[in-house]
């Protein structure tokens, strides 16, 4: 399959069926930005993207559909969050105030407490989010 063997993977969300909606929402060009904490980051060890970077990005069975490429990166507070990133999250909200309820939901869950081994992890208006926008550049052909 070539480059997109070699590249970091790129997961959004847990496997399942938020995984599932995001990765349909990106592949149809409708999700072009999402959001992280910065505790996420520093919990996995891993550096934030960059702009030019590509990533495969993997569906909830792990397999590599698409090659996506970082085209900006900004940390802001979360009560800063402009409404442009929210929208192009892809995920239909019509505020940022819906967006942060929704993420807050997703934050607060027992997945990502559990992930960050927090069972009390909450969001405030100064948590640091970084906020991603990514381009499709290529995906795999359906087998």
């Amino acid at each position: 399959m070539g480059e997109i063997d070699d590249l970091p993977v790129s997961e959004f969300a847990f496997p399942g069926a938020l995984r599932d909606t995001l990765v349909a929402a990106i592949l149809e060009g409708e999700k072009t930005s999402t959001s992280s904490t910065l505790i996420e980051y520093e919990i996995e060890k891993e550096p934030l993207p960059v702009v030019g970077q590509r990533y495969a990005l993997v569906d909830s069975d792990n397999k590599r559909v698409a090659v996506l490429e970082v085209s900006d990166v900004q940390q802001v507070r979360l009560v800063d969050v402009p409404w442009e990133h929210a929208r192009d999250e892809g995920e239909g909200y019509k505020s940022v105030a819906q967006w942060r309820a929704g993420h807050e939901a997703y934050w607060h869950g027992d997945a990502m407490r559990s992930f960050l081994g927090d069972p009390t992890f909450t969001v405030t208006d100064e948590t640091i989010v970084v906020l991603e926008r990514f381009v499709v550049v290529s995906r795999v052909a359906a087998a």
